[in-house]
């Protein structure tokens, strides 16, 4: 098989196992996800064990695979380049802590939530893509893309 079919197949793969994750765990329920996040009234904390679980997966994962000269099914690791906190960062960062808040859905559970066909799912969605495509067309921050991700010269070196 040809690489770029093994990098969808381990991508849907991927995707199917994030989904199943974030359905067991219940944050495709916004009204979990809420009662986390209230704090002050009647705070539900199972969500912390699901968080605990994913950074005791990720923490030491990632120290594995970022010894490794390149993934498995690319040319090069595509890692953040940018150290700095800037206006731009805070601000989205700020925009998707609000956005999670106020309706209790991020980009993950809502996109994997689609298929339940609930109108609150599916206007969010609707919503997002229409703020990606809004702030696409606004801002001065474009995406740079040399080429493939499958060109090893094309992604961010190793930091290790």
């Amino acid at each position: 098989m040809a690489s770029g079919v093994w990098r969808t197949l381990a991508a849907l793969g991927c995707g199917l196992v994030f989904g199943l994750g974030l359905a067991v765990s219940g944050m495709m329920n916004p009204a979990k996800v809420i009662g986390f996040l209230d704090v002050a009234g009647d705070w539900d904390p199972t969500l912390v064990f699901v968080m605990g679980g994913a950074l005791l997966v990720t923490v030491p994962g990632y120290r594995v695979i970022l010894k490794r000269r390149r993934p498995v099914l690319a040319g090069g690791f595509s890692l953040p380049t940018k150290k700095s906190v800037d206006a731009p960062l805070i601000l989205g960062s700020t925009l998707f802590g609000v956005g999670w808040g106020l309706v209790g859905f991020c980009p993950g559970p809502a996109v994997a939530a689609i298929g339940t066909g609930l109108p609150a799912v599916l206007g969010f969605v609707a919503a997002m893509i229409a703020g990606m495509a809004l702030h696409a067309g606004i801002s001065d921050e474009r995406p740079v893309r040399k080429g493939s991700s499958s060109d090893a010269g094309d992604a961010a070196p190793n930091p290790r």
